[in-house]
């Protein structure tokens, strides 16, 4: 019987990469600079998943963040994020675990993420994990970021597949929202130790039944 599923897209943070209080981190302590800072809940409910660009959009309009300071600070997050994954980024095996599997299986392994690309490929490469996939895509590949639909249907675009063969492992809304939207099946997951090859494989059987 021909597979259904032929490609799994993933997310990063808080799916392949325990990243995403690391972003919080990192954007909180250039904003410190400023006097300025995201609580954990605001972070959670509102801000995560986002692209950096689109969070200080967002404090420009609540807080009054000086459009002028959305340079300085996005790179000053990117260096303190950097620094970050190279003190705690590991590998975890029962992520590669996965992704072997699945790669031996024949299934197209993809990453989107609302990162920029520099931060993807130090990620999945500390993880151990980058020679699995068969490419990624950031925030700079696309006009508009997650929960905009486009990075998910330019991930299958390139796949040269249709939405229906394609599986999303995601854990955020933004990020679930730009699944839905762009049609494909869904694997939600609410953190790392989620993903893993059982979680993937039993949802890949509930689609093809």
């Amino acid at each position: 019987m021909n597979k259904k599923i032929k490609a799994i897209i993933f997310d990063m943070d808080g799916v392949l990469i325990d990243a995403r209080d690391w972003h919080y981190e990192a954007l909180n302590k250039a904003l410190s600079m400023f006097g300025m800072a995201i609580s954990r809940f605001d972070h959670l409910i509102t801000y995560d998943g986002l692209p950096t660009k689109e969070k200080l959009k967002m404090l420009s309009l609540e807080k009054g963040l000086p459009h002028g300071l959305h340079s300085f600070i996005n790179e000053l997050k990117q260096q303190f994020t950097i620094e970050e994954v190279i003190l705690r980024c590991r590998p975890v095996f029962h992520h590669q675990y996965a992704l072997a599997r699945l790669k031996n299986e024949g299934y197209k392994l993809v990453v989107c993420s609302n990162s920029i690309k520099d931060t993807i490929t130090i990620m999945l490469t500390k993880a151990g994990i980058i020679d699995y996939f068969d490419f990624y895509l950031s925030n700079q590949d696309v006009k508009k970021s997650k929960p905009d639909p486009e990075m998910y249907n330019t991930a299958i675009a390139k796949l040269g597949l249709r939405k229906e063969e394609c599986l999303v492992v995601e854990d955020n809304e933004n990020g679930i929202k730009s699944a839905q939207a762009a049609g494909a099946h869904l694997l939600r997951v609410y953190n790392v130790n989620d993903v893993h090859y059982q979680s993937i494989t039993h949802r890949i059987k509930a689609i093809e039944q």
